[in-house]
């Protein structure tokens, strides 16, 4: 790796940290981050990964050549694995999320993830699916929980294309002319954790909601 590209992001962990997992790739960085991206959306193990700073990142490195294929053909592989991911994971529910949902938590799998899902898709609708996108936990088992309710397939279809382009395509694009800013390029670890801050902040704020409403219905 580029002497320029090495930054030392000591506030995340490195499971986390989405240059150490670029960089443990190697040379499969861009097969590996489409796997990745894959498992995030469609394999419902994947709701651990950190989606949002992999796509910037993969952004940044694409401005600095780092990545080698052009941006259009990056973003275009990435949104389709997005999309691919959202139609396995919404045959998963189809097909046994009945009972894989109603299995006990283990270490990897919660009800609560389930639980928090389900309400996001009542409270949404189908443009639940593309609000999804941003939203880490929730975006890996919403098209699953699409599958458990039989949502229509051509309509599940059409917003889980909508939000492949508008998570993958845009939050690399996002990544690639913003990690061409001096001060964005030196201050890596900060963008990061801001990202990861954004990409949370709608789960902070239905906490909040629902902490209201209880408080509401108490009074």
């Amino acid at each position: 790796m580029s002497a320029d590209l090495t930054v030392n992001l000591a506030l995340l962990p490195s499971w986390l940290d989405p240059e150490v997992i670029l960089r443990s790739l190697g040379p499969f960085l861009l097969p590996g981050l489409c796997l990745i991206i894959f498992a995030e959306c469609g394999l419902l193990l994947g709701f651990f990964l950190p989606g949002d700073s992999l796509l910037f990142t993969a952004g940044l490195f694409v401005a600095l050549d780092y990545i080698s294929p052009p941006l259009w053909l990056v973003c275009l592989l990435l949104t389709i694995c997005a999309f691919v991911g959202n139609v396995v994971g919404y045959w998963i529910g189809e097909k046994v999320g009945p009972a894989l949902f109603n299995k006990p938590d283990s270490k990897l799998f919660k009800q609560e993830h389930v639980v928090k899902t389900h309400e996001f898709f009542e409270r949404y609708g189908p443009r639940a699916i593309v609000l999804a996108r941003f939203v880490p936990i929730i975006r890996t088992f919403i098209t699953a929980i699409a599958g458990v309710g039989k949502m229509d397939k051509r309509k599940f279809f059409v917003y889980s294309g909508i939000g492949a382009v508008l998570w993958a395509t845009g939050v690399t694009v996002l990544g690639y002319f913003l990690g061409q800013i001096p001060f964005v390029h030196d201050n890596l670890e900060a963008m990061i954790l801001l990202i990861v801050f954004v990409s949370i902040l709608p789960i902070i704020f239905e906490v909040l909601k629902a902490r209201r409403e209880k408080k509401r219905t108490a009074a």
